[in-house]
């Protein structure tokens, strides 16, 4: 069994080498679901279960995500469930503001606690409100929701009086997002005969603000935008979550670069745990495979509940850490 067990120099960590991918595989298998890679989840793994407290443990993440992300998004891609219009303005909005954000981390914020403390707040107040729209009465959620959600159980009930399978219950093969619309103003498209909009402008705004935010603090950007396009926007989860994996894919990238080109202050390397981080990514990459394959037989009220509680767990983690 020592065979199996292995010394990472960059991070120090000493574990068996199948423990990595087994973590990161049953975390990205459902947070994928919802439009988030895990790797904020794998983040405390590391440094309370392997004692991986270094800087360089954020760039560990990026390596992960450039690992695990294409497999979920190739299964989105390939099933017709990646908004694009969405995709491009989420990317156009985060890349630039990745960027900007490490600089105002290196520069002029070098305490991000306080900080941290705000963004914990508002990941909680969205937590919140998403597990609240999940709970609520059905007649006070928005049409397009409220009719996504109807299709889909009747849907499961009858193939289950016809067949007796309930996992062969999901949306239908021929359900594929139609781009309807698209301007500076609004963009239009239509999922399971549902029409869904939204003003491309805002989801800049929040793409560049998520964007500075994670540059900065290392916060993933899909754990803020796919619950805001889910609650306030009132977007089905099933068009959401490609679009911010891939925003998250590309952001990871530059991280992923970043961080192992750069000297964060007082000369301590950030260089990312590579062979660590690719190890979690072959996990996640097969995660995030099925996650994928299976949200369409997963009701979008199961996946908005599980969404909220892992919202809420983020929330917690960063107040927890600022007192």
């Amino acid at each position: 069994m020592d065979f199996f067990y292995f010394l990472f120099p960059v991070s120090g960590v000493e574990t068996y080498i199948f423990i990595p991918p087994l973590v990161a595989m049953v975390i990205s298998f459902f947070t994928s679901m919802g439009g988030i890679s895990g790797a904020f989840l794998l983040l405390p793994f590391q440094m309370s279960v392997f004692n991986y407290t270094a800087p360089s443990v954020s760039g560990t993440n990026h390596v992960f995500n450039v690992v695990a992300i294409p497999s979920g998004v190739y299964r989105y891609i390939k099933e017709g469930r990646m908004a694009w219009p969405l995709t491009w303005v989420v990317i156009v909005g985060t890349l630039p503001g990745v960027f900007i954000g490490y600089y105002l981390r290196v520069v002029y914020l070098p305490n991000p606690e306080s900080f941290k403390l705000f963004v914990g707040c508002v990941l909680f107040y969205i937590g919140i409100r998403l597990l609240k729209d999940t709970l609520k009465k059905t007649k006070h959620k928005s049409l397009g929701a409220r009719a996504l959600e109807e299709k889909f159980k009747l849907r499961a009930d009858e193939i289950k009086k016809s067949q007796s399978l309930k996992l062969s219950a999901g949306l239908p093969a021929e359900t594929v997002i139609k781009i309807i619309s698209v301007s500076l103003k609004r963009i239009e498209y239509e999922f399971w005969e549902e029409k869904f909009s939204f003003n491309p402008v805002v989801i800049f705004i929040l793409a560049l603000t998520v964007g500075i935010i994670g540059g900065a603090y290392g916060i993933g950007g899909g754990a803020i935008i796919a619950p805001f396009c889910i609650t306030v926007l009132h977007l089905p989860v099933y068009t959401v979550a490609g679009a911010t994996l891939m925003g998250t894919f590309i952001t990871s990238v530059a991280g992923a670069i970043f961080f192992s080109f750069i000297d964060i202050p007082k000369g301590v390397s950030a260089m990312p745990d590579w062979p660590l981080g690719i190890l979690f990514g072959i996990g996640g990459f097969v995660g995030m495979y099925f996650g994928a394959r299976f949200q369409k037989f997963v009701p979008q009220k199961f996946i908005k509940l599980m969404l909220g509680l892992v919202i809420l767990f983020l929330a917690v983690k960063y107040i927890y850490q600022y007192f």
